[in-house]
């Protein structure tokens, strides 16, 4: 009888040693294109528009932070995803690769500046650009037009 506990003792043992740790596993968010604008000399709710894209919803964040430092997103209706779902598909191959994080000066001159953070395979990259395009490089200026078109789109 006691071999019997001691046996079962050294299975328990075992079976606790031999668990897999989830600790270890490499676990991503999903992936998303947080994208918006935002003008500091301005009035009104549209002054501050930020949007969280996944692969399968669109949301909008609510607080319209201006310092970007705290999102709290809502979903917005199917019709609006679609209007929006390819934009991660004109972020451009050079800006996924920039040191920099900002462009320009943002709102230095109260033209605004747009707002974008992507993840992606749980590499997450944020940039601040410039509205004004004379201020930045000019491979934005495309992926510039798309994130403001796509801004509008939503908001009409």
């Amino acid at each position: 009888m006691k071999n019997l506990k001691l046996i079962g003792l050294l299975l328990l043992i075992g079976a606790f040693i031999s668990c897999n740790n989830d600790d270890d596993a490499t676990s991503y968010e999903a992936n998303y294109l947080i994208f918006g604008h935002f003008y500091g000399m301005c009035a009104g709710e549209s002054c501050v528009e930020t949007f969280k894209l996944t692969d399968d919803k669109l949301f909008e964040d609510t607080k319209d932070d201006y310092t970007k430092k705290e999102f709290s997103f809502a979903e917005q209706s199917d019709s609006k995803f679609e209007q929006v779902k390819d934009l991660p598909s004109f972020i451009p191959n050079q800006l996924l690769n920039e040191k920099d994080s900002v462009f320009g000066c943002p709102d230095c001159a109260d033209a605004g500046g747009l707002f974008i953070r992507y993840l992606e395979n749980g590499n997450v990259k944020s940039w601040r650009i410039d509205q004004v395009k004379a201020n930045v490089p000019e491979y934005l200026h495309s992926f510039m037009d798309k994130v403001n078109e796509k801004i509008e789109l939503i908001n009409n």
